[in-house]
């Protein structure tokens, strides 16, 4: 039985240290955008946090929700994309295949969360910074829209030891590198489809909140929010 891979993160214990947003970085070969461009909104950040500003009685409060790709159970992205480069897989992860982009960009601007990105340049890094790339990641080409993936190339990894010791990927098998960076352990990650996991229970409790839940996207990434949960 496949297995259906969630996130969720406690707003409660997020510290912004943006731990995640540097290890996803590292992890993913995300190219490093100089600061001109980076200024006309060309960055690329698979791991980024969206500030929400609320204003009542002179008073601003902000929030802030770190931004992975929110893996929805109903993306619109997808449902635009004329090539398939961009699909649910059985895992529920959505997916990008880099090979079959064509750089039209509709999956950017149907995606209501902001969370793609359109490399325009061919990725470079400075000689210092060649040798810490990872291997088992595609470097995106120039032309493509990339996000992301819940770091899927270590499920691959998880699945063939699991293969090899004759048993089912566990819980703790697969963990994305936000999650594995995070000081203060603000991230859960697990199977949705297993009732007893870490994310299950997280994603039942009553702070769960889904961004933009009334578009119906039903994303697989949910939030909770500030406050006591007794």
């Amino acid at each position: 039985m496949e297995n259906l891979w969630g996130m969720a993160i406690d707003l409660d214990k997020c510290t912004l240290c943006g731990a995640c947003v540097v290890a996803c970085q590292s992890e993913n070969n995300i190219p490093i955008i100089d600061e001109e461009q980076s200024a006309m909104g060309r960055g690329i950040f698979w791991m980024n946090f969206l500030a929400d500003l609320k204003e009542e009685g002179g008073k601003v409060d902000i929030t802030y929700y770190p931004m992975p790709c929110l893996h929805c159970d109903k993306p619109p992205c997808t449902k635009v994309c004329p090539v398939n480069a961009t699909m649910r897989d059985s895992n529920g992860i959505v997916a990008q295949i880099y090979f079959r982009c064509i750089g039209c960009r509709y999956c950017t601007a149907g995606c209501p969360y902001t969370i793609k990105y359109f490399n325009w340049f061919k990725p470079e890094w400075p000689e210092e910074l060649r040798d810490q790339l990872n291997p088992d990641v595609t470097v995106r080409d120039k032309g493509v829209v990339e996000k992301c993936t819940f770091c899927s190339h270590r499920l691959m990894k998880a699945r063939d030891l699991a293969a090899f010791e004759g048993r089912e990927v566990r819980e703790g098998d697969y963990v994305p590198a936000c999650m594995e960076a995070c000081p203060s352990k603000a991230i859960h990650f697990g199977d949705l489809k297993n009732e007893a996991s870490d994310v299950s229970v997280q994603h039942r409790d009553r702070r769960a909140l889904k961004l933009m839940e009334e578009l119906g996207t039903e994303p697989k990434c949910v939030f909770l929010t500030k406050g006591s949960t007794k």
